[in-house]
């Protein structure tokens, strides 16, 4: 089972860079995918279906861009309200290791540095909280927080994450890649001790200003 993440630097409808974005993607072939900066004409194909937060208000964000989507090859059981529903996105998937609720999101639209961030930050820990009360959560994006190095984040915003991972049993599974800022975290419960295996790609940022990042579970 692989889950990937990629923060795609917001291409436009008719951006060149789709198509060599596409081909990247489906080499991966995750059978859970969180993009990030993303645009809804992003298509893999009819393996997956796809769920996009909603079009987001503010004036420079162009017709079709989403700041987060989720592509899966699973079953749909249910969505779950976030905090603020053109930011983040939850659905539950049924898997063929039991059921999983999937949050994608970016914290922090504008970095880390700015004031929506520590908002951004308090509401997801909020909805992290009630969610990993009774389902096995695996959360994905654009935490803008590296984990592993001084290469981008804020003492403050890294000490309430990983208090939190550990409080709520999730394993932050990316947090040794250097220079990266999107994360995949899951339940303990969920991994039940099995092998993970770490994946990158675009580590040249040609296709985007993020590398993209993918684990193999099993």
């Amino acid at each position: 089972m692989k889950i990937a993440t990629w923060n795609l630097e917001r291409p436009s409808k008719t951006s060149t860079r789709i198509p060599a974005i596409v081909t990247a993607l489906k080499e991966i072939n995750p059978d859970i995918l969180i993009l990030t900066e993303t645009n809804e004409v992003i298509d893999l194909g009819s393996d997956y279906v796809c769920y996009h937060t909603s079009q987001p208000d503010e004036t420079y964000y162009k017709p079709g861009e989403r700041r987060t989507g989720i592509y899966s090859k699973y079953k749909a059981i249910e969505h779950i309200q976030t905090f603020k529903a053109d930011t983040s996105i939850c659905v539950k998937f049924q898997t063929p290791v039991g059921y999983l609720v999937v949050y994608g999101t970016i914290i922090g639209i504008n970095g880390n540095r700015r004031k929506d961030f520590i908002s951004d930050l308090d509401f997801q820990i909020s909805d992290f909280q009630q969610i990993a009360q009774t389902s096995a959560l695996c959360i994905g994006g654009d935490l803008n927080i590296s984990f592993g190095d001084n290469y981008y984040f804020t003492k403050d915003g890294r000490q309430k994450l990983n208090n939190t991972f550990e409080n709520l049993a999730l394993t932050n599974l990316t947090a040794s890649i250097p220079q990266n800022i999107d994360q995949l975290i899951l339940s303990m419960s969920y991994l039940d001790e099995q092998d993970v295996q770490i994946q990158t790609w675009n580590t040249d940022k040609k296709l985007s200003d993020h590398i993209g990042v993918c684990i193999e579970i099993g």
